[in-house]
């Protein structure tokens, strides 16, 4: 036997046992799409009810099933280390982002848990065992790269979902405003203006619309309804806008007039946010200019001079 199998060769020895092993996990692998797509398809039935626990469990999606437990677990420990006025800012912060589950909450305090949890064992990585085999300044560059995802990552990708969401609706904004003031200038109240914009002009800001006119229906002030738009938006033009419609009804100004006027002020300052932008330009051009184009060009400009040069002396 042993001389049969010292008679084989290698190469198809491993040939055979990578097919093997291929087709045990495909096998695996297909049966457990089956099963997830049968799951898939039990979660769509309404009325479809389980007597086993266990089946009710594994009805639940893979992921519930593991990070569940972890992140339940992370959020407790999160609740406790964080003070209530952080985990306030927070919440304000998802709502701002047009975030409005809670469970999104708990999750950013537990992935910031799990951020802070990283950066020591991290530190280890990459400065004792150090697999990478790298030293100097790119081992110190790892390591801060690594220290700054682990602490502001979550904080970073939450600010940059509210600063979209807000200039998506500072954006929106001035041309929303000139749909109003024809509106209301043709006849239409502000309810029913506001009804015409969710309608034409879909985006976060017709969305924030439409939840002030739910909130007005359900029996909410319509100052009280503006100013919850006003938290939930945090911008300054939605600010002076919600401030001049709560002064128009205070003192009974006419709507038109006060719409009109907010309208110019916003195209105004859309002009003038796009002559900053334009301003700013050649400044954030200078970067790429100086370590990008001009080593460039000063080696095909300079690098025959000096060629020759050093060949003459």
């Amino acid at each position: 036997m042993f001389e049969y199998l010292s008679s084989i060769d290698p190469r198809s020895l491993v040939a055979a046992l990578a097919a093997g092993i291929g087709l045990v996990l495909y096998s695996v692998l297909a049966s457990m799409d089956e099963r997830a797509a049968l799951r898939a398809s039990l979660r769509e039935l309404d009325d479809y009810e389980l007597e086993n626990v266990r089946d009710q469990e594994l009805l639940a999606p893979i992921q519930e099933r593991i990070l569940g437990p972890v992140v339940e677990t992370l959020t407790k420990i999160g609740g406790r280390l964080n003070p209530p006025a952080y985990v306030e800012s927070v919440r304000k912060r998802h709502v701002q982002a047009g975030i409005n589950s809670p469970d999104k909450v708990e999750r950013f305090l537990a992935f910031r848990i799990m951020g802070f949890v990283f950066i020591p064992v991290w530190l280890i990585i990459i400065m004792i065992w150090n697999p990478l085999g790298v030293g100097g300044i790119k081992l110190w560059a790892m390591a801060g790269l690594g220290v700054m995802i682990g602490a502001l990552g979550p904080t970073s990708s939450l600010n940059k979902k509210v600063d979209a969401r807000q200039n998506s609706i500072r954006r929106a904004l001035p041309d929303v405003m000139d749909l109003l003031v024809i509106s209301v200038e043709a006849g239409l109240g502000f309810e029913q203006a506001l009804d015409r914009v969710i309608n034409n002009v879909p985006g976060e800001l017709s969305d924030e619309f439409a939840r002030v006119l739910g909130e007005s229906r359900a029996g909410s002030g319509r100052a009280d309804a503006l100013r919850a738009m006003e938290e939930r938006c945090g911008t300054p033009e939605v600010r002076s806008f919600v401030l001049a419609m709560i002064q128009a009804d205070t003192f009974g100004v006419s709507i038109g007039r006060i719409l009109r006027a907010q309208a110019d002020e916003l195209r105004i300052k859309r002009r003038q946010r796009a002559q900053e932008q334009a301003m700013k330009a050649p400044v954030k051009m200078m970067i790429p200019m100086v370590f990008c184009i001009f080593p460039a060009l000063f080696v095909v400009v300079l690098g025959p001079a000096i060629i020759s040069i050093t060949e003459n002396f």
